[in-house]
């Protein structure tokens, strides 16, 4: 499965994508800034930005699925284009549930 974060560093957020991506998943993510200690653990798993910000050129049509922090906006390039694509977008919860009940 393909999945993209955007909003990756959060606490919540960071641990999931590690997490997934250790199941086997490809993921990728952004964020505008990434703290300490998420930003190591990103790193050490290979899942930090190559560089902050939004880029729509991040979303693509072979995406499965696109979670969402809580502190993306509804103006982000990359939730626009990830709409216009029509890919499923999930809050963090709503991945979680969708995943538990498969």
């Amino acid at each position: 499965m393909r999945i993209h974060f955007i909003s990756i560093g959060g606490s919540a957020m960071h641990n999931l994508a590690i997490a997934l991506s250790k199941d086997g998943n490809i993921v990728t993510g952004s964020d505008d800034i990434i703290f300490e200690p998420s930003k190591s653990r990103l790193k050490k798993y290979g899942l930090l930005p190559k560089k902050m910000g939004w880029d729509e050129n991040n979303i693509t049509e072979d995406i499965d699925a696109i979670v969402l922090g809580m502190h993306a906006h509804s103006d982000n390039p990359e939730l626009i284009k990830a709409q216009a694509l029509n890919l499923k977008i999930y809050s963090y919860p709503e991945f979680l549930y969708n995943q538990s009940k498969e």
